[in-house]
C-alpha cells in the first residue's frame, strides 16, 4: 500500500512519520532561533508546544462542530481524519496570540524565531505528501514528471517535491535573514512574502480544487495572496530594533 510503512504487524503512515519528524525538528530548531531572536529558549519552547496543542484542539473542535451528528455515531473515526483547515489556522493563530500576550512575550520576535521552524515543518509535510502520492500536479512532459495514484496513468508535476524544495530554500533564506535581523518581524515578513509567492506559483501547476465557473483563484492561492500581503505589510511597517 503506497504511503504506508509496515513494521511487523504495525502499519505506519509515511505522512504521519514525516509530520512527527518535522514537528520534533521544528521545535528543536526553535531553541536555536529563539536565542538568535533575542528570546529565552525555554519560553519559545513552551510557546511552541502550546501552539502545537492549540492547533490540534482547535482543528478537532471545528471538525466536531461541523460534523456533530457523525461525531455522535462514529467519534473515533471522525477524530482521526485530517482536519487542519484555513479556519483552523485562524482560530489557532488567535489562541496563540492570546497566549503570547498573557506570557508577555514580544509577538514579532517570537514570529521571527518560529519562521525557520515553520519552513522545516513545511518541508517534511511536503515530503510526506510526495511519498503518499496524494498531491497530484498538472500533466506535463518534463523529464522529472511522475505518476501518482491520482494521476490516472498520466505523468504529472511532482508538486509536493516542488513544495519541499521551496521550503528548504526558504529555510536557508530565513536563517540568513535571522542572523542579520534589523527589525522585529522582518524574518516573519520575509517568510510570509516568499512562502506565499512560492506557494502561489506551485499551485499554478497543481490540479485545481475549485471547479466553480468564474472563480478567479483556488482556495490555496487566496491563502498565498493573503500571506504575501501580510508579509509585505510587516516588512513595511515594522520598526528597527534598538
Amino acid at each position: 500500500m503506497p504511503g504506508v510503512v509496515r513494521l511487523g504487524p504495525v502499519r505506519l503512515s509515511v505522512y504521519g512519520l514525516c509530520a512527527a519528524v518535522g514537528l520534533v525538528a521544528a521545535v528543536g530548531l526553535s531553541l536555536r532561533t529563539a536565542r538568535m531572536a533575542g528570546l529565552a529558549s525555554e519560553q519559545v519552547w513552551d510557546a511552541g508546544l502550546f501552539a502545537v496543542m492549540a492547533a490540534f484542539v482547535c482543528s478537532r473542535l471545528l471538525l466536531i462542530v461541523g460534523n456533530f451528528h457523525a461525531f455522535l455515531r462514529l467519534p473515533v473515526a471522525l477524530l482521526v481524519l485530517p482536519s487542519f483547515t484555513t479556519l483552523g489556522m485562524v482560530f489557532t493563530g488567535l489562541v496563540v496570540v492570546a497566549y503570547l500576550r498573557w506570557k508577555k512575550l514580544p509577538l514579532l520576535r517570537v514570529l521571527d524565531a518560529w519562521a525557520p521552524c515553520a519552513a522545516v515543518l513545511a518541508a517534511m509535510l511536503s515530503l510526506g505528501k510526495f511519498f503518499e502520492g496524494n498531491d497530484a500536479g498538472m500533466p506535463t512532459s518534463l523529464p522529472w514528471a511522475i505518476k501518482t495514484p491520482l494521476s490516472g496513468g498520466l505523468r504529472v508535476h511532482p508538486v509536493a517535491m516542488y513544495a519541499a524544495i521551496a521550503a528548504v530554500v526558504l529555510l536557508v533564506l530565513l536563517m540568513a535573514v535571522l542572523r542579520r535581523r534589523l527589525r522585529a518581524g522582518m524574518v516573519a515578513g520575509v517568510g510570509l512574502l516568499a512562502g506565499g509567492a512560492s506557494g502561489f506559483l506551485i499551485d499554478m501547476v497543481t490540479q485545481p480544487v475549485e471547479m466553480r465557473v468564474g472563480a478567479w483563484l483556488d482556495p490555496a492561492q487566496w491563502v498565498a495572496v493573503g500571506a504575501v500581503l501580510v508579509g509585505g505589510v510587516m516588512l513595511t511597517f515594522t520598526k528597527e530594533i534598538a
